[in-house]
């Protein structure tokens, strides 16, 4: 029996009907028979109270090896999709990785002293099997310089907004996610199905909107989720026609207005949510009536153990959600004296409700006066024939910096319109904007590349 006290991810296979699965475009497999069986070519009971590095070529396999290893090893580190082997040695280090779990062929100097098990499709009936640890969940942030941070989470805080919705609510749902489940996104939409009683599609890198659409189509998904970058290219590519789930999600990107309407266009029978949530603060909160920003009311209460205040214009999170902590001998506090995480994430209240303006670390200094990418971003995609955009700064040997705005315009969009709608969409800034936020360049362009994890790419010239 395992200890009263540890909740393991395999005891929720037995919710919700027996023939629900996870699949990706090339197998499927049933949750119910990962009860008895075992994808480690060498069987979990080796790995009892290691630290292991998870480290697949296909999230199929990570799902499966998260499942067997949560409540047996003592840590898993979730090596996302780019892992980048060079720059790794030393957060493996700092996370005291003893074990490689990966489908990969490493050279031994790749994995150093550490052992390597194998993962594969389950095939192998279970031996051994005790859950006798409270795992530690590791994912490292998206960081853009220098080497990510390591964060310490616990299933109980990754879960909680889970089991705050009441786990039932999803049974038979049949979830899929833009986002790959090893990064912070992407994780919650696969606990929310196995924890849940549902299914879940997974998605495949590289694989074209069409086709992906016309998987999630043929698997039944019924509720989805991305970031706002994720849904404006779904939009603009036309797949979305036939396409009806249940339940809409964004998070991870502000969700302004314009793309909250476009879903609500595209998914007229479909609820429409956006939530907030980091790596490091975990879920905060959800929004589902369909406007951007959230209201005033739910800054400084207490809400199922979330507590959140604004400090000098920036979110702050306090919640048993939140990380346990930063990994590693030198590495900083997580969160503050009083337990609340700084987000980095800058809020400004209009009327009885706070807007997301951009992170703080983002900000464009025009002249020394500070310009928001996103705020710039949200007034452009309100213009009726603009699909997405990204603000950005270039260099002026007056102001130190301008604003430039690239732009992809609707399908359809006539040439000979293409002046005419720059300058609809400079009046409209100028309506809305201080004059420093005004873009000085407006760019059309047929595409805007998004990072691995589903953010619109923001690198300044």
């Amino acid at each position: 029996m395992s200890p009263p006290d540890i909740i393991a991810l395999r005891q929720y296979l037995g919710a919700g009907p027996k023939d629900r699965t996870i699949s990706d475009a090339r197998h499927s497999v049933s949750l119910t028979d990962m009860i008895e069986h075992s994808c480690l070519t060498g069987g979990s009971f080796e790995l009892s109270g290691r630290s292991v590095l998870l480290a697949t070529s296909r999230q199929l396999l990570s799902a499966l090896a998260m499942i067997e290893l949560d409540g047996v090893a003592r840590r898993i580190l979730l090596g996302p999709p780019d892992l980048d082997w060079d720059r790794l040695q030393v957060l493996l280090d700092q996370a005291g990785i003893d074990t490689i779990v990966t489908d990969q062929p490493l050279h031994r100097c790749s994995a150093g002293k550490r052992a390597i098990i194998g993962v594969d499709l389950p095939e192998r009936k279970a031996v051994g099997r005790k859950v006798d640890h409270a795992t530690e969940w590791l994912m490292l942030t998206s960081g853009t310089s220098g080497l990510p941070k390591i964060v310490r989470h616990t299933l109980d805080g990754l879960a909680g907004a889970i089991i705050a919705d009441g786990p039932a609510r999803y049974r038979n749902a049949t979830w899929a996610t833009f986002y790959d489940i090893r990064r912070y996104g992407g994780l919650q939409i696969f606990l929310r199905a196995v924890i849940g009683g549902g299914s879940m599609v997974l998605s495949e890198p590289g694989e074209a909107i069409a086709a992906h659409v016309a998987r999630l189509r043929a698997g039944g998904v019924t509720h989805i989720s991305g970031t706002p970058s994720h849904w404006r290219k779904l939009l603009m590519s036309g797949a979305s026609a036939d396409f009806s789930p249940h339940y809409v999600r964004l998070s991870g990107e502000i969700a302004d207005q314009a793309v909250l309407d476009g879903l609500a266009r595209a998914f007229p029978h479909a609820s429409i949510g956006h939530a907030y949530a980091s790596t490091e603060a975990g879920v905060g909160f959800s929004v589902d009536d369909g406007r951007e920003g959230f209201p005033a009311h739910l800054i400084g209460q207490n809400r199922a153990g979330v507590e959140m205040k604004v400090v000098d214009g920036s979110l702050r999170i306090r919640s048993r959600r939140t990380a346990r902590a930063y990994v590693g001998a030198d590495a900083p506090p997580l969160a503050d004296t009083e337990g609340f995480v700084d987000t980095g994430d800058m809020v400004e209240l209009r009327g009885e409700r706070y807007h997301f303006v951009g992170r703080r670390g983002g900000i464009i200094n025009i002249g020394g006066l500070k310009v928001h990418p996103e705020e710039v971003e949200a007034v452009i995609n309100r213009h009726a024939s603009v699909q997405m955009s990204r603000a950005r700064s270039r260099r002026s040997p007056i102001t130190g910096a301008i604003v430039v705005a690239d732009v992809i315009l609707t399908n359809g969009t006539d040439g000979e319109r293409h002046e005419t709608i720059r300058a609809e969409i400079l009046s409209q800034c100028k309506n809305c904007l201080a004059v420093w936020k005004v873009p000085a360049v407006i760019r059309f362009v047929e595409r805007l590349d998004v990072t691995a994890a589903g953010k619109l790419a923001r690198t300044d010239a």
